[in-house]
């Protein structure tokens, strides 16, 4: 079932309304089309991701919570990239980088929503040279919640001109409630033996690193907070995890599984894409109250982005981001809670 409700108006006078999955079991997944933004994610009675009550809370932050994320999600280096000998310039918004589609982002537009059976579709046509990028750009997300308590987004797109596409989904989750606080009592595995090397802003140098005998390596469960505080130069960089992991394997395949200790929800993601970027919201600090006025501190909530990798544009040995006129972009991730 699939519930609409309106949630509010932006500060520029558009219009968001607010659908909700729903299953015969009570778990509810709450959408907004402002952003494609999770907005809440009811679970057992727990609210499991970090959010707000109003569009204008979603509006001043900029920490991306809950979003849609693109053209490119993660880091592009310098905000330049070149595809078909033709150099391509993006607004620097996180130090020297272009960061998760620019300033005005997928995560800030109105996006059409159509539903169909119990599936919500959303739509949105990101015009050639929007923040850059090249090519007109359509491109589909698709959340479906089903009765085994397997929330599936799914991303299609397709461009008129050879251009560079990579989204995903920019939820801080917190599996003993959006308002617990600190990571501290969660436990996390990740299926990967490998992961890229960061430099200090964040964006991958080129390398590849063994997660063997470091505070990188999840591949069995470990409390997620244990070692982010090592002194180990990747941690150090970005005051804790914010890391793509090169997942093993290929198709749609395990990539993490996180468990909250406290309330004992459990969650699976599974996905097709090569990588994905742990991020343990190391600079969130939200002076904003989130949801039923709750406070969320640094590393609050924790991000699964499954992604291609970052910077791929500019580095030839990463899996290739470029997507060629008339093909399709489609790829899949699940969120499997019990």
């Amino acid at each position: 079932m699939v519930e609409k409700e309106f949630f509010g108006s932006s500060k520029d006078g558009r219009l968001v309304d607010r659908y909700t999955l729903v299953n015969s079991s009570g778990t509810r997944v709450s959408i907004l089309t402002f952003g494609g933004i999770i907005q809440s994610f009811c679970f057992r009675g727990i609210d499991i991701v970090l959010g707000f009550d109003q569009v204008q809370d979603y509006e001043k932050q900029d920490a991306y919570i809950g979003a849609i994320v693109g053209r490119f999600a993660n880091r592009i280096g310098n905000g330049v990239f070149q595809l078909d000998r033709k150099k391509y310039y993006l607004l620097k918004n996180n130090g020297p980088n272009h960061l998760h589609g620019g300033l005005d982002g997928f995560n800030k537009k109105i996006w059409r929503a159509e539903v169909n059976g119990n599936a919500l579709h959303l739509y949105y046509t990101s015009p050639d040279g929007e923040e850059g990028y090249p090519g007109n750009l359509e491109v589909e997300v698709v959340y479906y919640l089903d009765e085994k308590n397997c929330f599936s987004v799914e991303y299609k797109a397709t461009a008129d001109q050879d251009t560079i596409v990579n989204l995903t989904n920019h939820s801080y989750f917190n599996l003993n409630g959006h308002g617990f606080g600190s990571l501290e009592q969660h436990e996390v595995q990740i299926f990967a033996d490998r992961f890229t090397e960061n430099d200090e802003n964040a964006l991958p140098t080129g390398k590849i690193r063994d997660v063997h005998g470091t505070p990188m390596d999840f591949r069995q469960p470990n409390r997620l907070l244990s070692r982010i505080d090592e002194d180990y130069d990747q941690l150090q960089f970005g005051k804790g995890y914010d890391h793509n992991w090169i997942i093993n394997g290929e198709g749609l395949r395990p990539f993490a599984k996180a468990r909250g200790l406290t309330s004992g929800v459990t969650m699976e993601v599974f996905s097709d894409q090569p990588g994905m970027q742990m991020y343990t919201a190391n600079f969130l600090n939200m002076e904003i109250k989130g949801k039923e006025n709750a406070f969320y501190p640094v590393r609050s909530g924790v991000c699964f982005e499954t992604q291609g990798f970052p910077d791929s544009p500019n580095k030839s040995q990463f899996p290739s981001s470029v997507l060629k006129a008339g093909k399709l972009y489609a790829t899949k991730t699940l969120f499997i809670l019990y």
